[in-house]
């Protein structure tokens, strides 16, 4: 994919946490990214220049970009993960392995155990997570073991074997972090609901802990342990910053497919997502056209089918936002899929939904963008036309560009040239023109200055020529331009006009008269729009260097010995104080002399520039 193609696109694509996939022509998936801002990640593949082959090998090969929103940046990267391993995209080199993130399992038995693991054992355990970082996990693992204490042994503390006293209590107890199950001195009851709060907290329901964590802040604070008051408090921050629970990888839901749609006008767009083993394989978005009146529940029942079908049937339960029923008239689905449907209102599988309707919204929002696009894109286009036709251009002007003068009684003389491609403005090719060869307001001089300038410099660099060129100014500076043009030898390579400022009239060279150009046509609006942006952006930059040379005259004023002349010559020459500071000493004498030079090498402090310029001087005299 070109950077031209991808700009088509590139309005489509969110400032949200995601993930995007790259497809070859022939609907291979080439790669697979995360990203925090998938707008700018995408971009910066179509603006570096990379250095690595592979990379410029893969922008070369896409040919379609797709794009999945979710909550958050932990979740891009499991859904990078997943989606990694299933599909194994060429040009993915870290993630092919076997790891996978960490779990926390509470383990199915008599006083369970909780630990990390990135093992899935179906053995009636429950697994919470998943997180993205090891580092993260275990801290909430010591977070929850100063909170409640579980045992970290392996011992199998059946009724039997405490009761007959096979085990003894461990450092663990004496140490506080166990309250010694395996000699009978916790209860079961007790222990259970201790795992019941830790379960609170992973899954993220804080209120019943809250309370508890309160009134032990209290109690410390109230014995004047602040410290430890303060140590409760951070706790509970880190639970609440690093709790990494996903919808994209959730042990508790199986194996589903979920939907969600929304509805522009006659037009659906659904989201699909699919879940193997509780883990997000299979992403994917289309539009669907209404068809006579049908509804939402009948297009969506469409886009279920459609989408199932490719996919090779649904894989399990369906997860959807509205409940479909049967149409054996149209046979949209089988009975058999309608019986696996259920509309979840709340917990895990209604995340999927949403995640799954939020993608859906991200479809929506980029056809809506591309049609936006497309029809500004016909209507500049009709501009265009229009332009060529009132004009009697005989090519469309898709490269117009546009000259202004500026100064004030002839005093800091500037110009600027406004580019405009394809109907809009194309700011990176907007130029400013210091006017070098003019003394005095002269608007006409000015004008040949600039339009030479500019047009010698793009027929040594081979650039493209515009079609259409608009002087601001009446006859007199068209005259001046053409004059330039004329030296240069383009003339008939591009067609030169100017618009007189009072009645907007438009005049060709050589003609005495305007031509006539109705005052509603969308060609002249768009030749106003032109002017003014070119003055515009001649004034503001007339302004900028009036402003830089009455500081810096300003600053030079308080130099003894430095007179008007002499600070006209230096601001003329260096363009700022700024550039006078870092000048050498024989700059400065070039334009002020060696008497004033060392004047000012010796106001900014740099004596020693001037003993080198004047040996350097000194050595170049002829003896």
């Amino acid at each position: 994919m070109t950077p031209e193609a991808f700009k088509s696109v590139q309005s489509g694509i969110p400032h949200q946490p995601g993930i995007y996939q790259y497809w070859d022509a022939e609907g291979k998936l080439l790669y697979v990214g995360k990203a925090k801002d998938l707008r700018k990640r995408v971009s910066s593949y179509f603006r570096s220049n990379y250095e690595s082959q592979r990379i410029r090998l893969l922008v070369r090969k896409i040919d379609r970009i797709e794009v999945t929103v979710v909550e958050s940046e932990a979740d891009a990267l499991l859904l990078e993960n997943s989606l990694v391993k299933e599909h194994q995209p060429r040009y993915n080199i870290q993630l092919k392995d076997d790891k996978s993130f960490p779990f926390i399992c509470i383990k199915n038995e008599r006083f369970p155990r909780i630990f990390m693991t990135r093992r899935l054992v179906e053995d009636g355990s429950t697994y919470l997570g998943p997180f993205t970082s090891v580092k993260r996990t275990r801290k909430i693992l010591e977070f929850i073991r100063s909170l409640y204490p579980i045992r970290t042994c392996k011992l199998a503390l059946t009724e039997r074997n405490i009761r007959e006293g096979k085990f003894k209590i461990c450092l663990e107890y004496h140490l506080g972090n166990c309250l010694g199950p395996c000699e009978g001195r916790q209860s079961e009851e007790d222990y259970l609901d201790n795992i019941a709060q830790v379960k609170h907290i992973l899954k993220g329901h804080f209120a019943p802990v809250k309370k508890q964590l309160k009134a032990r802040m209290q109690a410390h604070a109230e014995a004047l342990e602040f410290e430890q008051a303060e140590e409760y408090r951070k706790r509970l921050e880190d639970v609440e910053a690093y709790q990494g629970r996903s919808t994209i990888v959730s042990p508790t839901v199986g194996d589903v497919d979920a939907f969600g749609i929304a509805v522009q006008d006659e037009r659906a767009f659904v989201g699909w997502v699919r879940v193997h083993n509780g883990t997000v394989t299979q992403t994917r978005s289309l539009e669907v056209s209404r068809q006579l009146d049908e509804d939402k529940a009948e297009q969506l029942a469409w886009a279920v089918r459609q989408v199932l079908l490719d996919a090779g049937g649904p894989v399990g339960e369906l997860l959807l936002p509205l409940r479909l029923e049967a149409d054996t008239e149209h046979g949209n689905l089988p009975e058999a899929w309608l019986e696996q449907q259920h509309v979840p209102l709340r917990g895990d599988k209604r995340k999927l939904v949403e995640l799954a309707y939020r993608n859906a919204l991200q479809l929506k929002s980029e056809r809506m963008s591309a049609q936006e696009a497309r029809d500004q894109k016909r209507q500049r286009l009709g501009v265009l036309e229009a332009l060529q036709r009132d004009f009697r251009l005989t090519e469309l002007p898709v490269h117009v560009e546009c000259f202004d003068n500026s100064n004030f009684q002839g005093d800091v003389p500037v110009a600027a040239c406004v580019v405009f491609r394809d109907g809009k403005p194309s700011r990176k090719d907007y130029r400013h023109f210091h006017i070098k060869t003019v003394v005095g307001p002269d608007d006409f001089a000015s004008m040949k200055e600039v339009v030479g300038r500019r047009y010698k410099r793009l027929v040594e660099e081979g650039a493209s020529l515009p079609q259409l060129v608009v002087i601001d100014g009446g006859k007199g500076q068209l005259s001046s331009a053409m004059e330039a043009i004329h030296e240069l030898g383009l003339e008939g390579q591009m067609t030169v006009v100017g618009i007189a400022k009072k009645l907007e009239e438009i005049y060709y060279p050589g003609d005495s008269l305007p031509m006539h150009v109705d005052k509603r046509s969308p060609s002249l609006k768009m030749v106003q729009q032109l002017r003014n942006e070119a003055h515009r952006f001649a004034i503001s930059f007339h302004r900028d260097r009036r402003s830089a040379k009455t500081m810096g005259s300003t600053e030079l004023e308080g130099i003894a010995g430095i007179g008007k002349k002499s600070r006209e010559d230096l601001l003329r020459k260096f363009r700022s104080v700024a550039k006078l500071q870092k000048a050498t000493f024989r700059e400065m004498v070039a334009v002020v002399g060696a008497r004033r030079a060392r004047i000012l090498l010796r106001h900014f402090g740099r004596e020693d520039e001037m003993d080198r310029g004047a040996s350097r001087l000194d050595a170049e005299e002829p003896s």
